[in-house]
């Protein structure tokens, strides 16, 4: 017993071993927090607690899990009385054995977010409000925000700066919604996951004694991830810790980075001032990264102003500086990102497990997926679906196969009420049967529902009227326009920006942005095949494209090594031997969101922090000078995070650069980001021949280019021209592109200007 102390550097050592009153230690990155939580509970054990006085709360039940195992090798079986879990586990079993107090049953249930939901969706559809307006996701989450600050209903309806909120909002009777929910989930003998917490504070700040009863219990409380706790988690924290006063929080304040889940930095930071005495350890030796990833990541966060200042060290290996690469376009970034995987691969032996792409937004992956394909690389998408799964793809993508093939049953059953048109199940149940009886398509019957028996109201009959219209309308449009032009006036006239414009969740938000990219993608595919002189570029043809991108979305996901693409929130506790930090530029990276807040622009910088720290050995960073954006090329500027990584521990490789490339430099520039705007809908998608294009890149004659020649290209950047074929309009050239691979243009409609 104790031998495992032995495994503990000086700093976990110490952690492990102070347990005479409430300690907070901050855990740097890679640092061993896992393994000091789990050998502070066994020494706990060993000196003498016993298991059931010990409360372990953790964020993920595989942590807490692991945990208990790693603990059950050092303890033997007595680990398993142990009171280990998430909040919500904990705190529903508690609530099982006292819920009576508030005229719950001991087997009430608990709801998941999709029943709360819905829920709320009957609730709207009771107080008859708009549920275009009264989205039930948007009133979820309000209710949920109040929930996790400890707002019950009255004192929600009672607060002048919440309702004046929800006014801006257009949701001034949330209140009541928030009211009745509360209510029909008392009555229903229901909680949901936010309620745990609210009633377990309520608990133990209504009825002392049982307060008491827990607080004498558990002798010794450890959360695991403090940073991410939020207003109620905190509370009921210090509820329980009142007579002992036995506390240790594990976190580290540099990665909180889930404010918009209710995550209060603050409970970390003022965790000294709040428990008198407390004792401060730090974590500071990495076990993960690079001296020069380490070194990198430091210079980078101490430039924010709220935090726990600790100096991270490394003893592996100095290791190779953070590379900078600086692309002319979104499309060339995917190409240098998916060449360096490749080269690493192929000289290096790294397997394709080894590398991990880290973007601030899901609908960045699309151009990488795109890249690596191309390839043959094999991908992943972590805890989330590939770019054309997704769900506002898959519908905007069934109209668009809807406008070239009515009688795609599979597109229609999709959008046929998507935005809701009032056209229930019951009413295609009867299309359905019409069509199986005459043999048809859904399609036919919707044309003439009554010559085919199908019995409808003359209200439905409208409906169908209308729905058939419109993607007549759609057919008509398909025939005359490119792809580009098609989509854009499909989207607009189908609903569906309407649809996700009006609701501002996260989730919500990521869907706007997703939809974005597909227009994007789009464009790509009208550009690019104009300039190779391909002039298929209809939306039949563009569908033909993604049914082949799509076909490789049916790969099982255990099939071999793969390279991993996720969001850097999602990244969080997790490590590769070679990590890809995309994106960087303003308004990407920092988010726009942030608007002049100093706050969420610390946020920002710690999520740029957590990014770096999940490489072991290799850091590349990437950002874009253009990209397409609402119907347009936009140009970015480098993000200013760049600039606070001191310069030693980058690498900058040297290309041709314009007035917009980045220079690395110790001292940070701050620049206020644009506030991102809710573009019209109307204008926001132009037609390809109108893109915008930087002014000092044209569109070249035949005798303007020769072999030999440099040019560099708006989207694929440098490359060599190494032959020069055709006269007048059917003049063609074949470049070699330094990062994009051999291209052959039509020089009609190439953007791009000579350099050499």
């Amino acid at each position: 017993m104790g031998n495992y102390l032995d495994e503990l550097n000086d700093g976990q050592l110490a952690a492990v071993l102070y347990n005479d009153g409430p300690s907070l230690v901050i855990a740097g990155a890679g640092s061993g927090k896992t393994r000091v939580l789990t050998y502070k509970i066994a020494y706990l054990l060993e000196q003498g607690y016993e298991p059931w006085s010990v409360l372990a709360l953790t964020f993920t039940n595989k942590a807490a899990r692991e945990m208990k195992e790693r603990i059950r090798r050092q303890v033997g079986d007595s680990a398993r009385y142990l009171w280990m879990g998430t909040f919500h586990s904990i705190f529903s079993r508690i609530l099982r054995v006292e819920a009576a107090v508030f005229g719950f049953t001991s087997n009430f249930t608990i709801y998941d977010s999709s029943d709360s939901k819905s829920l709320i969706k009957s609730i709207i559809k009771e107080m008859q409000l708009d549920d275009k307006t009264y989205k039930a996701g948007t009133i979820q989450n309000r209710i949920s925000s109040a929930k996790n600050r400890l707002i019950l209903p009255d004192a929600y309806a009672a607060d002048r700066g919440i309702c004046q909120g929800d006014m801006e909002a257009k949701v001034p009777a949330t209140h009541e919604i928030y009211r009745r929910y509360w209510d029909r989930c008392r009555q229903s003998n229901v909680m949901d996951f936010d309620d745990l917490l609210v009633y377990t504070y309520l608990l133990f700040d209504s009825y002392p004694e049982i307060c008491e009863k827990y607080a004498r219990q558990f002798k010794y409380v450890l959360v695991d991830e403090y940073q991410d706790t939020n207003y109620a988690q905190h509370c009921i924290v210090q509820q329980l810790t009142r007579i002992h006063q036995k506390v240790c929080v594990v976190g580290d304040d540099a990665q909180s980075i889930y404010s918009f889940r209710g995550a209060n930095i603050d409970n970390i930071l003022k965790f000294t001032q709040l428990y008198k005495g407390a004792r401060l350890f730090k974590l500071e030796q990495n076990y993960r990264s690079t001296q020069t990833i380490v070194c990198a990541a430091n210079s980078l966060i101490e430039k924010n102003r709220e935090q726990i200042r600790k100096e991270v060290f490394s003893e592996k290996q100095q290791g190779e500086p953070v590379t900078v690469f600086n692309a002319y376009s979104d499309v060339e970034e995917g190409d240098i990102v998916v060449n360096q995987i490749w080269g690493l691969h192929r000289r290096e032996g790294n397997g394709f497990n080894d590398f991990a792409i880290l973007y601030r937004t899901n609908a960045q992956s699309r151009i990488f997926e795109e890249a690596l394909r191309k390839r043959n690389i094999p991908y992943k998408i972590y805890g989330g679906l590939s770019f054309y799964q997704r769900k506002e793809i898959k519908d905007v993508i069934s109209y668009f196969r809807m406008a070239v093939n009515p009688n795609d049953e599979e597109a229609f059953r999709r959008v046929l009420n998507y935005p809701a048109r009032g056209i229930g199940d019951a009413t295609l149940n009867k299309l359905s049967a019409a069509a199986n009886e005459h043999q048809i398509s859904l399609w036919k019957v919707l044309g003439e529902p009554l010559t085919y028996g199908v019995n409808i109201n003359k209200g439905t009959h409208t409906k169908l009227q209308a729905f058939h219209e419109l993607i007549e309308d759609f057919r008509t449009e398909a025939a005359e326009k490119n792809a580009y032009e098609n989509g854009s006036y499909i989207v607009r006239r189908s609903g569906i920006m309407n649809e996700i414009y009006q609701d501002r969740t996260p989730e919500n938000m990521s869907r706007q942005e997703n939809i974005e990219e597909l227009m994007n993608g789009i464009h790509d595919f009208c550009e690019g095949r104009r300039e190779e002189g391909n002039e298929h570029i209809a939306l039949t043809d563009y569908l033909s494209e993604v049914s082949l991108l799509t076909d490789q979305d049916t790969d099982k996901e255990g099939d071999g090594e793969k390279v991993t693409l996720m969001t850097i929130h999602s990244a969080k506790g997790l490590e590769f031997k070679n990590v890809f930090v995309v994106g960087l530029e303003e308004n990407l990276f920092p988010s726009a969101m942030c608007g002049n807040s100093m706050r969420e622009l610390e946020e920002e910088r710690r999520l740029f922090y957590v990014a770096i720290t999940r490489a072991e050995e290799r850091c590349f960073l990437s950002f874009a000078k253009s990209r397409f954006k609402y119907g347009k090329m936009e140009f970015s500027n480098p993000s200013r995070f760049l600039k606070d990584i001191d310069v030693r521990y980058l690498n900058v490789p040297v290309v041709s650069q314009p007035a917009s490339g980045y220079t690395p430099s110790p001292a940070p520039r701050m620049e206020r980001p644009r506030v991102m705007e809710t573009p019209t809908f109307s204008s926001r998608f132009t037609k390809v021949s109108k893109v915008v294009s930087r002014p000092s890149v044209v569109a070249a004659s035949s005798n303007a280019l020769q072999k030999g020649n440099v040019i560099e290209h708006e989207r694929f950047g440098v490359g060599d021209v190494i032959r020069v074929e055709g006269s007048g309009d059917n003049c063609k050239a074949t470049v070699k592109f330094r990062n994009a691979g051999e291209k052959q243009l039509l020089l009609k409609f190439a953007r791009f200007k000579v350099i050499g």
